[in-house]
């Protein structure tokens, strides 16, 4: 009887080619992060515009139901973690008014 593992064997890498793979994938990583934070910053700005038409037309700054989708859209999307994602981007986009 056949006593070794059904599995593929795990591929070793060396101490330095692991240290390639991780700078290589940190610079990927850095350039998603600079990404992430203009689109939130192009969000704030997009969000600033809206609250003015609001509050310009007699409305509140903040529309609750508006912001119930947003936190659904990421739960579903990103699972119960995303409502935190987007509960941190809600309050980023309120603007300091």
């Amino acid at each position: 009887m056949n006593t070794q593992s059904a599995a593929a064997p795990v591929a070793r890498t060396t101490v330095t080619e692991a240290a390639e793979v991780i700078a290589a994938a940190r610079i990927r990583i850095d350039a998603l992060d600079q990404r992430v934070i203009e689109l939130v910053r192009q969000r704030m700005a997009v969000s600033a515009e809206v609250q003015a038409a609001r509050i310009g037309s007699g409305g509140n700054r903040v529309a609750l139901n508006r912001e119930m989708e947003i936190l659904a859209r990421y739960r579903e999307a990103l699972g119960p973690q995303g409502t935190e994602v987007a509960m941190q981007l809600l309050e980023l986009c309120r603007g300091r008014a």
